[in-house]
């Protein structure tokens, strides 16, 4: 999927990063995609509160095997030990650590020419580091008052440095995952409060994003393209136009709205109904969007499993089936363009198919009721589908 070929003789200008910078973050495209789809495994399989405590599960670092084990451990008494669930919170915790360790070195990669850079991200770090002990040991204030710091330190470095040898975009993704980390701290202790688990989802792939764009730009393979001006502003229009779409998704699974226009189908009399296209039967069923897109509520309720009434989960249903047409139409639209720009053919093909598949996934979520691993593809297509925004981003820029 080459675009145009840069002019002959022009002698490719990489970043100042490291010469592995391009390996290491590859690498972590990968890690992170692998995070995001099984963290979709974690939650689709309703393992989000397997390990109640935070970060290790009932006292320990990997997990317990049985139930005596845990008898005796404060967080038995807050939820229940399942042995089959416990170990998908915490391999997802233990990837999600990796993910940061090759984040943290791609940022020390990228600042080793900057003034104190490297002080910097160690700094920062060390305080992050600090604060889980520290939250261990019931010093919540002092926690969040250490990782506050250190997110500081690194968004300060992020605003003050350009961003033309990397260094600001490897120090805002270290941020991002740091803040992930914390929201998978309230994730668990808000017990799957829709609005944290919503924006849990979108940190991750804003990570992916991140991530994926700094591969690109370091390998650096530009497509050359005369209106790239134009091609880069359809692609900044797809970008939010899914961005949004993925929101409202993640937003139907956190309140577990997957299957609030019937799962499948359901049966009044004689008459069958299929939940799609139509909901429970009409074409525009009752629907509260008021009480289905309130974003916060009180602190100490149970998500799991969902709280709101159907029209609440119909609305959300609904909202999601509209943005999924909208999305439509912008990236095959876009498709469509790629399609008739030279050299731009294979990208224009995998987007239109990635879109159609998307979209096939999501019907068949709903007519299957919502089977696990159905459900987990359609999260990775939604991620591949951003890989593919993003490289063209990263890449088509105006000829030479």
């Amino acid at each position: 999927m080459a675009g145009a070929a840069a002019k002959p003789g022009a002698a490719p200008s990489r970043p100042a990063v490291h010469r592995h910078f391009h390996r290491i973050a590859w690498a972590a495209v990968v890690l992170t995609l692998c995070v995001v789809v099984f963290g979709a495994f974690v939650r689709l399989s309703d393992a989000g509160l397997s390990c109640p405590d935070w970060p290790t599960c009932y006292g320990r670092a990997a997990w317990p095997q049985a139930p005596a084990e845990v008898a005796d451990h404060a967080a038995s008494q807050i939820r229940p030990f399942e042995t089959h669930k416990a170990w998908r919170e915490q391999v997802h915790r233990h990837i999600a650590a990796g993910l940061g360790v090759l984040v943290l070195l791609m940022a020390l990669m990228a600042v080793r020419k900057r003034r104190h850079g490297a002080l910097q991200i160690i700094g920062a770090s060390a305080l992050v580091a600090a604060a889980i002990p520290a939250y261990m040991y019931g010093h919540i204030g002092l926690a969040f008052g250490l990782a506050g710091a250190g997110e500081a330190i690194l968004l300060l470095a992020a605003l003050r440095w350009s961003n033309i040898d990397l260094a600001r975009a490897a120090v805002l993704t270290l941020a991002v995952i740091i803040f992930q980390a914390l929201l998978g701290k309230w994730t668990v202790t808000l017990l799957l409060k829709p609005v944290i688990v919503m924006a849990h989802l979108m940190g991750g792939l804003l990570t992916f994003s991140l991530i994926t764009w700094m591969a690109w730009r370091a390998t650096h393979l530009p497509i050359r393209l005369a209106n790239a001006a134009t091609v880069r502003r359809w692609l900044y229009a797809a970008l939010a136009v899914l961005g949004l779409q993925i929101a409202l998704g993640g937003w139907v699974s956190a309140n577990y709205a997957a299957l609030a226009c019937g799962g499948g189908g359901w049966t009044t009399g004689s008459h069958h109904y299929l939940d799609f296209p139509r909901c429970v039967g009409q074409w525009w069923p009752q629907a509260d969007f008021r009480e289905g897109f309130v974003l916060w509520r009180g602190v100490g309720v149970d998500y799991e499993g969902g709280i709101l009434d159907g029209q609440s989960r119909i609305a959300i249903q609904l909202a999601h089936r509209i943005g999924a047409v909208a999305a439509f139409a912008v990236l095959i639209a876009l498709a469509v363009k790629l399609l008739r720009l030279p050299g731009m053919r294979g990208w224009g093909s995998t987007l239109a198919a990635l879109t159609v598949t998307q979209v096939a996934l999501g019907i068949l979520n709903v007519k299957l009721a919502l089977p696990l691993w159905l459900a987990v593809m359609h999260n990775a297509g939604a991620a591949l589908l951003l890989f593919v925004l993003v490289s063209l981003l990263a890449r088509v820029q105006e000829p030479d």
